[in-house]
């Protein structure tokens, strides 16, 4: 196993990570609801990111985010809620690795807030029309819905975004400092007949028409 990684020392087992790290506190055994209580739905209900966790049936994992205004994800019940599917590049990572293994972790945030929530389950692919036309937005109903079955949902202790200031605008980079999506997509793509500012203009395309 070691030869697998550029490092001297693996840890293999859980009584070697308890060595290092100890156990959970009672708090943190205890937060852990089978259904969405009313926090969760208002945590919900103010959220307008959430990162989607899926794998296929070999276990390669993908992690995606999703975003809209607040709200924008359907709560059903205490035990369901619906994703809107908005479009995309098409590619459809978290919907085939759904399809092939229902498995899925949720992480929704709340700008400005520290800590998040954390919802696992199951999840499909839906097409229920029902739903779906109350997620509508800008007049467009989205063709496909994540539909998840609640098992787990938590929250999140605040500790990574205080130690990254991740919503602090102090610690933001300069527009100048900032990585070129453009730039990285041409040398990505490997094509030669297209610029950076070919990259540039499609991204902006996308983004101004193909919102919804």
């Amino acid at each position: 196993m070691l030869s697998e990684w550029p490092f001297e020392k693996i840890v293999a087992t859980e009584e070697e990570l308890r060595n290092v790290i100890g156990t959970p506190s009672k708090v943190a055994n205890q937060k852990v609801l089978s259904y969405l209580d009313h926090h969760c739905r208002s945590f919900l209900a103010l959220s307008p990111f959430v990162i989607i966790s899926t794998a296929n049936n070999s276990g390669a994992c993908d992690a995606s985010p999703r975003g809209d205004q607040p709200g924008f994800v359907h709560v059903i019940d205490d035990h369901h809620l619906v994703i809107p599917e908005r479009p995309g590049n098409r590619r459809g990572d978290s919907l085939t690795n759904i399809m092939k293994n229902p498995h899925i972790g949720l992480l929704f945030m709340i700008p400005g807030l520290g800590e998040t929530l954390r919802v696992n389950g199951k999840a499909c692919v839906t097409t229920d029309e029902r739903l779906l036309t109350e997620m509508a937005m800008n007049d467009s109903v989205p063709s496909l819905g994540i539909g998840v079955k609640v098992e787990e949902c938590f929250i999140h202790c605040a500790k990574a975004f205080i130690r990254s200031s991740l919503w602090k605008p102090n610690s933001w980079l300069n527009n100048k400092d900032r990585p070129s999506a453009a730039q990285i997509l041409k040398d990505h793509v490997k094509d030669n007949a297209l610029t950076e500012n070919d990259m540039s203009e499609l991204l902006k395309e996308s983004y101004e028409k193909r919102l919804y």
